[in-house]
């Protein structure tokens, strides 16, 4: 993996094996690409707190590793998952990508939530 392009970031898409959704983008660092090979479970690195996290970790909302793919430019990450749990969003929504923009850039949703985020994260939800 080429980490050096993005400060040390690569952009990981998370993808349903099952379904091919996507639900979700982050980013990694090399100890969380480490983490998730190691693990089986995707971990990722904050770049707001500036630390690892893994995913679920507090919502129990795990994402289980089926397969992990590299684009050309071994720079991305495809990492196809088994998710476990409602949803990935802390949103409270399947997949983080539950707006339509119009090519007017008006945001039409077209998920619906699948769990509560303040029941899971509190009044925090972020």
């Amino acid at each position: 993996m080429d980490f050096k392009k993005l400060d040390g970031l690569v952009p990981a898409v998370i993808q349903d094996a099952g379904s091919d959704e996507v639900l979700m983008l982050g980013f990694m660092n090399a100890e969380a690409y480490a983490a998730t090979q190691s693990s089986g479970e995707v971990t990722f690195f904050s770049r707001s707190r500036n630390k690892l996290w893994r995913k679920g970790e507090q919502s129990g909302h795990v994402l289980k590793v089926r397969e992990i793919r590299v684009d050309c430019d071994v720079d991305a990450l495809l990492i196809r998952v088994d998710a476990l749990g409602p949803g990935v969003c802390h949103e409270g929504y399947r997949s983080c990508f539950f707006r339509q923009l119009s090519p007017a850039g008006e945001a039409k949703l077209v998920g619906e939530r699948t769990f509560d985020p303040k029941a899971v994260y509190g009044k925090d939800a972020r």
